[in-house]
Order: C-alpha cells, then structure tokens, then sequence
C-alpha cells in the first residue's frame, strides 16, 4: 500500500500505537490497491492482458487463490517488476498466516535442537 504524504494528518494510525495484531497483507490487495485502482483497471482487463483465465485475478483478489511462479512472471512482466516482489509478498501472507494458526502450537511440540558447546 502506498502512503502519500498529504494523506498522513487525516491517517488513523491508533492500531500500530497500541500494539494491536495487524493482518498480514495478502498479494491481492496490493495488486487491487497499487496497481489496478490507479489504472482504473479490471480483472479481467488485467487477465486479458496476462493471458490468463479472469477466474485466477480474481481469486487473487478475493484471497482465495495465491500468486502462483506462473502469475507471478506473468504479472512481473506486465507492471515492469520483478517475479520475486509478487513471490516475496505471497511467502510473506503465508508464513505470518500459517505462524498465527500454528504457532503456539509448534512452541509446545517441537523442542529446538540444543546447541553444542
């Protein structure tokens, strides 16, 4: 998400100041919010443009479906990025995600290697 500087006095920052958890962003709004909305582009111009089935933008931009090598290249190619910013954002949703289903649980179950003097 892009923060302009004009923008910044009517922003509620009070979420981050009182240390409240903050989902993690998923690669679908990014792709709707920096990308598509200041194109006033469509998914389905976008898929069209990707040669991809509209179907898996909107996937991405609903958060049921994630930014696959495939879509990744495809939407690196066409925004003049790279495939890993598309990649890096997806592994960034999934591991905060999964860390917050299962990560009290995996503190309980695996006892860390202990390491060797």
């Amino acid at each position: 998400m892009t923060i302009r500087i004009e923008d910044l006095p009517e922003m509620d920052f009070s979420d981050v100041i009182t240390g409240e958890h903050i989902p993690p962003t998923h690669p679908g709004d990014i792709l709707l919010h920096d990308f598509l909305e200041p194109l006033n582009m469509s998914a389905n111009a976008l898929a069209k443009a990707l040669h991809v089935p509209a179907n898996r933008i909107s996937g991405i931009l609903n958060h049921t479906r994630g930014v696959s090598a495939d879509s990744a290249l495809r939407l690196a190619r066409y925004f003049g990025c790279t495939a890993e910013f598309w990649l890096g954002v997806q592994a960034d949703y999934d591991l905060k995600t999964t860390q917050a289903m299962i990560g009290n649980k995996l503190e309980k179950e695996i006892t860390p290697l202990p390491v060797a003097a």
